[in-house]
């Protein structure tokens, strides 16, 4: 594992500073993966030399062993034993042809056998038995005509991946097979994978059958609470379970120093938990990441198993590439490790994310990382069919997405938190001598993870955490001065591997550093201890007894291996925190200059002063721009204010409606503006609005006026802006639309009709909107002259094809493969019966435009209900819309995260209350005193007020002050009782008295009203009274006057009195009784 060091120069700009981290950290991880290369090949060399069997391997010497470099010949040689191992799992058979000429080049000793080409009769010496299957054999007359049209109709299709699995036929036995197939260099790969008797997947039909059996994990995953990203692994090794039913499913994540953590598990209960593990980068060598990022679903059946050799034609003159190859065999190395920790099959799938676009260079392959591995294992041989692992790598896609968001809402968060703390920073510098933040709160360790901190200033230290001593950090002082003293700062994981020859005093209390030049002389500095002492692993305790010396390659030894590995190092520091370091370490070099100099202060005051007046110049001009692209937007914009009243009516919207800007200024929206028909839609929508809950997607019928009242009304379908004065009062709605009229009527007629659609999908009228269909394969059944038009490609180029991957995909270049995925995932559902409306999508048509619109997919059935596929249209928005929607969908996430959360915590909360419940109607079966009778009922009461906490859903009522009351009989000491339970637990930890007066007739008073709500409303006045009550000389009393007060019509007014001391708090509430 190499060390991680940098050095930080000073920078001019913020965009310098972030431009100059992204580059180190390029270099940085060359240099690691190339280290880690040769750390692979030293490993596998010396496993190579213990042995076939290689068990005289010792693994934890030979990892201590891979720092030793080894010549570059040799990590060539065993990236091609890697890649080019010319051996096969047998579970399968391999044949290599030419892409044109269907010419067999290579294939698998086992392929006679397998694909039932072996001789029937004894050949004789007049008459040799001619060989079937050899180099040049065309491998399309060893399958029936049926299956050599299917191979043929892959070879030629763009996206050769998306027509897998084949379904083949031998010719001779008809034995069903699954042939894989992919490119290589030079031609063709098929894998052939056996279908077994009875197997659920025999009349699957390619990809897409396996991609709707992700489709409900999907939508688990979806539906998680956002911001835990713990759950989100959790959820995932749960549902690759569901699907393969493997003993033990793991969730790896690789670190940046390339080692791996187990992050979630789910297993056997009698399996060894590796949940926590670590474990060196050398386990996963950088030669198997990069396969995983070729063929992301590596399946092995039996680690045991003999392998099978590839013979191939001398014509070619390397090794068969197997890179992409489902049957390609395991190393010697990976299979001892599989079988010393008992796991016999496996399946792994790649987890990978986006990269730093920065990085990789802005899109392709290159910006994509890879995250972890999905990895699972079985105690048994298991083979998986391969239309179920391609559901698993379309689940792994999704998890991917999700996972991305995730991290980059951490991201966000941890920007927000290092962003606050520097602010907070620097108003300590404004404010107070730079001092403040080493002896104030937040101080510098506030602002990125670490152990300890320290200011070292004018030859004086002060220190926070855990540090050096005050004559160690002054030593460092000195060494970076010396060593690297033109530079503004170094962070490292390791001292002693950055050279500092002291590091070995500081032990394992201090071996990261990152340090921050303030001044010629002066530093700050973060140190953080030994990455051992973050690693718990719940596995090690399990076997206490475990005579395992480390020489074999299991878990337990890849932990020992690890934790030695990392000795002396601690975890490495992101860029995030380099960041913020460098920035605080700009703004500290000015503070420090002359901290007693007054003159410094005004002046900033001053800079600060000048810079808030250009930005009220700047935020001026904006508003005027914005004015002015509003008044001229395609997008028809409407505004009205407090009063619904219009004071904003674009060109668009008058030239919809025929009703001019002036006419409209002033008019009433909804009275005088808006159809019937949506009055009650609108009127919802502005109150929202005006109350910051902002809509979108709302269909809104306007009325027309002059030329255009010929026409019915304007449909327009709107999302509602809160708008805002500069005090962030909500002073009015804006709303930005989009005109669906002529797409409305269709849909609506096409609804009308039940169906009989082909007249709607192949009419010239261009009214008509872009409109494609599916069948369940997801292939193109109807494509209108809209989408000719949209697209370029015509309905004769597209019907038949394949929609993700050959349409979309392929005629329709989408941007990259989160696209694709994100589109399977909404044509899926359509034809799973889920409806999807306005989903922003996108593509290039053919001729490289790039054509944004909104996508409303529909599942299509037939006269008996039966689903047939889906039905899409396509609405063209306007870049405005689509700005809109973009601001409201990222609204509409936090909120639906704030439902789910409540969901999530509402069922947590029932299941512990359901068994309060069922124990306290036990104790109510049995003999109880008068006393323990009431205990048990007043139990009863908040259980019931629990219940209803529980069951109030509707947040938008509670906010708005309303809620919906009961009305039955109850008694009031009962409501007392309960009361005064939920305050004793204060009461007492507060060492409070509790005084109550209430009248016997009271306890019994019969009444009618919401039992649960007054108990509600009483519990919270009581808690709030005791929170504020002083203790422990603080007394609260209750007293309830049993004064009744006859309104007439049998009105009552109960009056409670509740007593704090001696102010005295009156709450009233009218009853029927």
């Amino acid at each position: 594992m190499a060390s991680s060091s940098r050095h930080t120069q000073s920078q001019s700009t913020g965009s310098n500073n972030r431009r100059s981290s992204i580059n180190t950290n390029t270099t940085t991880n060359k240099k690691t993966a190339m280290a880690q290369y040769n750390a692979d090949a030293r490993l596998l060399e010396v496993f190579e030399q213990s042995g076939e069997s290689g068990k005289t391997f010792d693994y934890t010497r030979s990892i201590k062993s891979t720092t030793e470099s080894v010549p570059e010949q040799q990590i060539t040689a065993y990236l091609s034993r890697i890649q080019r191992g010319g051996i096969i799992q047998p579970f399968g058979c391999v044949l290599a042809v030419e892409e044109t000429t269907f010419r067999i080049i290579a294939y698998s000793e086992n392929a006679v056998e397998m694909l039932d080409l072996a001789p029937q009769s004894v050949p004789s010496m007049e008459q040799p038995q001619q060989e079937v299957l050899t180099i040049g054999t065309d491998v399309r007359t060893l399958f029936t005509a049926a299956s050599s049209h299917s191979l043929e109709k892959a070879a030629v299709a763009q996206e050769i991946s998306l027509m897998n699995p084949i379904w083949v036929h031998c010719k001779n036995s008809r034995k069903p097979f699954y042939a894989i197939v992919h490119r290589i260099d030079v031609g063709m790969v098929i894998d052939l994978e056996p279908l077994r008797t009875g197997d659920a997947f025999m009349s699957a039909a390619g990809a897409v059958q396996s991609q709707k059996l992700a489709v409900r994990a999907i939508s688990r995953l979806q539906s998680l609470p956002c911001g835990d990203i713990g759950l989100l692994c959790d959820t995932v090794v749960e549902n690759v379970r569901e699907l393969t039913g493997h003993d033990r499913v793991m969730v790896y994540k690789f670190h940046e120093d390339e080692h791996g953590e187990v992050v979630a598990e789910i297993r056997r209960s009698d399996l060894e938990p590796y949940l926590g593990l670590h474990y060196p980068a050398t386990d996963i060598p950088q030669a198997s990441r990069f396969l995983f990022m070729q063929n992301r679903v590596r399946m092995i059946c039996d680690c045991m198993a003999t392998p099978v050799k590839v013979i191939q034609s001398e014509e070619l003159m390397q090794p068969l590439c197997l890179v992409g190859s489902t049957l390609r065999a395991p190393h010697g190395c990976h299979a001892q490790y599989m079988a010393n920790m008992g796991s016999i099959a496996s399946l792994v799938m790649a987890v990978i994310i986006n990269g730093n676009d920065d990085e990789g260079g802005g899109n392709g392959r290159n910006s994509m990382k890879l995250w972890g591995l999905v990895v699972c294992h079985h105690t048994s041989p298991r083979a998986v069919p391969f239309p179920l692992r391609y559901a698993c790598e379309f689940l792994m896609q999704a998890f991917g997405l999700q996972l991305n968001m995730e991290l980059q809402l951490a991201a966000q968060l941890t920007e927000k938190h290092i962003l606050r703390t520097q602010t907070l920073l620097c108003d300590m510098l404004l404010r107070d001598a730079p001092m403040g933040i080493v002896t104030q709160s937040p101080s510098i360790m506030d602002l990125v993870k670490c152990d300890g901190a320290a200011l070292y200033y004018g030859g004086m230290c002060w220190m926070l955490g855990v540090t050096p001593t005050e004559a160690q950090v002054k030593d460092i002082a000195d060494w970076l001065l010396e060593h690297h003293g033109d530079s503004t700062g170094l962070s490292t994981d390791s001292l002693a591997d950055a050279g500092y020859p002291g590091a070995a005093s500081l032990g394992d209390a201090v071996c990261g550093m990152a340090s921050a030049r303030i001044t010629s002389k002066d530093f700050l500095f973060w140190f953080r201890s030994h990455t051992a002492k973050e690693m718990k692993w719940g596995g090690a305790k399990h076997h206490p007894d475990d005579k395992d010396d480390g020489r074999r390659m299991h878990p337990r030894s890849s932990f020992k291996a690890f934790l030695e590995v990392v000795k002396r190092r601690s975890l490495p520091w992101d860029n995030v925190e380099i960041d913020a370091i460098h920035s605080l370490q700009l703004i500290l070099r000015g503070s420090f200059q002359d901290i007693d100099d007054s003159g410094t202060k005004t002046m900033v005051h001053s800079q600060l002063n000048d810079l808030r007046l250009q930005g009220i110049d700047e935020l001026s001009s904006v508003a005027s721009e914005m004015v002015r692209l509003i008044e001229t937007a395609t997008a028809p914009i409407l505004a009205v204010d407090y009063n619904g009243l219009v004071n904003g009516w674009n060109a668009k919207v008058a030239e919809l409606t025929g009703l001019p800007v002036g006419e409209a200024m002033g008019m009433p929206l909804v009275q005088d503006l808006v159809f019937e028909e949506s009055v009650e839609r609108v009127e919802k929508m502005l109150y929202h609005a005006l109350r910051g809950e902002e809509e979108k997607n709302v269909e809104m019928m306007l009325k027309t006026f002059g030329p255009q009242k010929e026409k019915k009304a304007v449909i327009l379908v709107v999302n509602a802006c809160s708008s805002r004065d500069f005090t962030d009062n909500i002073v009015g709605v804006c709303f930005v639309g989009q005109d669906v009229t002529s797409q409305k009527v269709v849909m609506d007629n096409f609804i009308r009709i039940q169906g009989d659609y082909r007249s709607i999908v192949q009419s010239p009228n261009p009214l008509i909107p872009p409109i494609f269909a599916s069948d369940e394969s997801a292939c193109c059944s109807e494509w209108n002259a809209a989408m000719e038009k949209l697209t370029g490609w015509t309905r004769d180029e597209v019907l038949g094809k394949m929609l993700v991957g050959e349409i979309f995909g392929g005629c329709c270049r989408l941007k990259g493969q989160d696209a694709v995925t994100k589109f399977t995932i909404v044509l899926h559902s359509a034809i799973d019966g889920q409806d999807i409306e306005k989903f922003p999508f996108a593509f290039f048509d053919k001729q490289g435009k790039y054509v944004e619109a909104l996508l409303t997919a529909n599942k299509r059935t037939d006269a008996d209900g039966r689903i047939t596929g889906s039905f899409c249209f396509l609405q063209i928005a306007s870049s405005e819309l689509l700005q809109a929607l973009e601001v409201q969908r990222q609204q509409e996430r936090k909120c639906f995260a704030r439902l789910k959360e409540l969901a999530y915590i509402r069922q947590e909360i029932k299941n512990p209350l359901y068994g309060m419940m069922f124990t306290r109607k036990l104790l109510e079966e049995t003999d109880l005193s008068d006393d323990q009778k009431q205990f048990v009922e007043t139990s009863a009461v908040c259980e019931r007020q629990m219940q209803r906490v529980i069951d109030d859903m509707d947040l938008e009522s509670l906010e708005d002050g309303y809620m919906e009351l009961d009305t039955t009989e109850f008694i009031l000491g009962t409501v007392i009782d309960a009361v005064v339970s939920q305050g004793m637990i204060v009461l007492r930890e507060k060492g409070l008295q509790l005084i109550r007066e209430i009248p016997g007739e009271v306890k019994t008073m019969r009444l009618y009203g919401d039992q649960v709500r007054l108990q509600q409303i009483l519990a919270d006045f009581l808690l709030n009274v005791l929170r504020f009550t002083p203790s422990p000389e603080g007394w609260v009393a209750i007293k309830v006057l049993p004064t009744l007060k006859q309104l007439g019509g049998g009105l009552h007014v109960v009056h409670l009195e509740f007593r704090k001391d001696d102010v005295t708090l009156l709450s009233r509430w009218e009853r029927f009784f």
